[in-house]
């Protein structure tokens, strides 16, 4: 009888003991439900202060739980709810998962401490090692970014960790459809896989789809801003510029001390306004040396595109928006522009009716450029009409894009395959 007594004591503790700490957490992640995106710079310092709340709250518990693995892993799950890391968390969960080495949640928690510690190689050992007691969805999309963010010299290697870090996220989401958290880190495996494995467009849609999908099942995905720079920068990567810079501002809302995503959005709007500048004073290049520039683009430029059987050369003006099969442009270089994270490679093309259209190279190494009066050669043009709005701010243009410099012909030569380089790109993980 009194060990029956003792039993549900300890049970009503371990639920006392586990409402706290779940609400801590609700605390967080809905915290823009409670309050206004206003109070966001406040969010950290309002966090911890619940912490310190809830901590003070289990220590009243007496002294003999304290002991306890469950206890220690509540403890340091709550002293792990800020995204910093942690050494009294890291003290508390270690030694809960070494009196309980089944504690699953125990092996997460520490996984994410160490995660946060930059210990990439001792959150794969926590998040395998909770795997081998349980199959669970948090171990399996925590396990999925450990995967992405594995250093490989090799491409094969890495390769293969981000195609694997892709399996883990989708058996996460089986589990559980709908958790948002899930459907966010496939988003993140699908983007990085976009980005290793040639820019497929279909890897792109299912990015975004994974995206979309965290914010419809789970509504403090929107208050994320993590999942809003992630899918910005995709979006630009796709020349998606207005959903972009709503994305960046969207993130810096969300997290005011976070300067990347403020400094992402000045730079593309600079980008675009220098462009639109340039596009309409073709380089600051007229007159006489203009002429002279566009007198001699002769159809010997066009190269194996030309003769019998060839595209057909058409102005730029004729283009119509998507791909255009059956033609080829011809023009010189009025001007190049570099963005700050160096993608894409931006020219301006005037065609021999003097219409300006920007050019976007992507893919290619660091040392590949062309110079002004240099004459380039486009098949089957890729056109895309922006008109993007954003702060006030309009900037309208049209662009050709072109994924890669071995498509071009520069003064009527080819490109050799050693001007192609892959793309990179920053995102921002998350753990829980």
């Amino acid at each position: 009888m009194m060990a029956e007594v003792g039993e549900k004591k300890e049970c009503e503790i371990q639920n006392r003991l586990k409402e706290l700490v779940d609400q801590l957490f609700n605390f967080r992640d809905h915290y823009f439900e409670t309050h206004s995106v206003e109070n966001a710079a406040r969010k950290q310092y309002d966090v911890e202060h619940e912490m310190q709340k809830t901590i003070s709250q289990m220590e009243e518990i007496e002294d003999v739980w304290k002991s306890k693995a469950f206890f220690l892993m509540l403890k340091g799950k709550a002293l792990n709810v800020t995204p910093n890391y942690s050494q009294k968390a890291e003290e508390a969960l270690s030694k809960a998962v070494k009196l309980d080495p089944g504690l699953v949640e125990g092996w997460n928690q520490l996984g994410e401490v160490y995660w946060k510690k930059m210990d990439v190689a001792s959150a794969k050992t926590c998040f395998l090692g909770a795997l081998n007691h349980c199959k669970n969805k948090v171990s399996l999309r925590n396990l999925s970014m450990v995967m992405r963010q594995q250093r490989s010299q090799d491409s094969e290697e890495k390769s293969r960790n981000i195609i694997d870090s892709v399996k883990q996220a989708k058996e996460a989401v089986q589990m559980d459809p709908q958790d948002g958290t899930s459907w966010y880190i496939l988003g993140n495996a699908y983007l990085s896989l976009f980005f290793c494995t040639g820019q497929n467009p279909k890897i792109s849609q299912q990015a975004l789809n994974a995206y979309m999908q965290a914010e419809k099942v789970d509504k403090t995905a929107s208050s994320n801003p993590d999942l809003h720079l992630n899918r910005a920068t995709l979006c630009k990567y796709e020349e998606r510029y207005e959903e972009a810079l709503d994305g960046f501002s969207r993130a810096s809302c969300l997290e005011p001390s976070w300067s990347e995503p403020v400094m992402r959005e000045q730079q593309l709007l600079d980008y675009l306004g220098k462009l639109c500048v340039l596009l309409v004073n073709k380089g600051k290049i007229r007159g006489k040396r203009l002429q002279n520039m566009l007198s001699n683009l002769t159809p010997v430029l066009l190269g194996q595109y030309s003769g019998s059987g060839g595209l057909e050369l058409k102005p730029l003006s004729s283009l119509q928006p998507g791909r255009n099969t059956d033609c080829v442009v011809l023009g010189r270089v009025v001007f190049s522009l570099m963005p700050e994270d160096r993608v894409p490679f931006t020219f301006g093309l005037v065609d021999a009716k003097g219409s300006c259209y920007a050019v976007m190279v992507y893919n290619m190494v660091e040392s590949w450029g062309v110079l002004i009066a240099d004459s380039v050669t486009i098949p089957q043009p890729l056109l895309k009409q922006h008109n993007v709005q954003h702060k006030g701010q309009i900037f309208t243009f049209q662009s050709i894009r072109v994924e890669s410099p071995v498509q071009l012909l520069v003064n009527g030569k080819p490109q050799g395959a050693s001007t192609q380089a892959s793309a990179t790109v920053t995102y921002r993980p998350q753990s829980e």
